[in-house]
């Protein structure tokens, strides 16, 4: 995700879009690190909770199946994985919300939710544009909502770090360098988070995956 219709798309080309689920399997312990997610996440009963980059549904639709009685929505910027989301949601009955946005400004009002949680985002993204996405993150939680990260983060090994090339030669050294260089919980820092901190990761085939938690002043 970049500014506008200029973004990465899920594996670097919009070609292996339909291939990411499928990739995600075969390179990473995708029901741990799936569960884990949502079990920090830990959707409440009446809370509105937003997935930033919803990609083709998988987390939001698990932390559903933890709890339907919380208020769901997803927005992404691209219109090829909404339309895979929108198929396994209707695939399986559910009700969730899945928004397309310009790469800049949420649709959605100041406060408006109780948690954000985004997961294999923020490597896409360039500075700027991380920022940008935190700022709007920011301003539509509510006072003391909590911001919950799954991605990329710094290399718990030598091994590690090298496995992480294969994620950089496709999504691009110039976005992921900033979580390989650990300046993710200093950009959450920056735009006003309280209590940033990595809560957990787990080693991959393809690198350290890192879970980030903070906290809206």
């Amino acid at each position: 995700m970049t500014k506008g219709k200029d973004f990465i798309p899920a594996l670097g080309f919009n070609w292996l879009t339909g291939l990411y689920d499928l990739t995600i399997k075969l390179t990473m312990p995708e029901r741990k690190f799936r569960a884990n997610l949502i079990d920090i996440l830990n959707p409440k009963d009446n809370e509105s909770i937003l997935e930033f980059g919803f990609g083709t549904g998988q987390n939001i639709i698990l932390a559903y199946q933890r709890n339907s009685k919380t208020k769901f929505t997803g927005v992404d910027i691209d219109p090829k994985v909404k339309q895979i989301a929108d198929n396994k949601k209707n695939k399986l009955g559910i009700t969730l919300h899945f928004d397309l946005y310009d790469g800049k400004t949420f649709p959605y009002t100041d406060n408006s939710f109780d948690k954000v949680f985004s997961s294999l985002v923020f490597h896409h993204l360039d500075k700027e544009t991380k920022l940008s996405a935190l700022k709007e993150i920011h301003r539509v939680l509510k006072p003391d909502g909590q911001l919950i990260i799954g991605d990329w983060g710094k290399a718990k090994s030598k091994t590690m770090r090298v496995a992480f090339y294969a994620v950089q030669i496709f999504d691009g050294f110039r976005t992921t360098n900033d979580n390989v260089n650990d300046l993710l919980p200093k950009y959450i820092e920056k735009i006003g988070f309280k209590n940033v901190d990595e809560i957990d990761f787990i080693n991959t085939a393809i690198g350290t995956y890192s879970y980030y938690r903070a906290t809206k002043e």
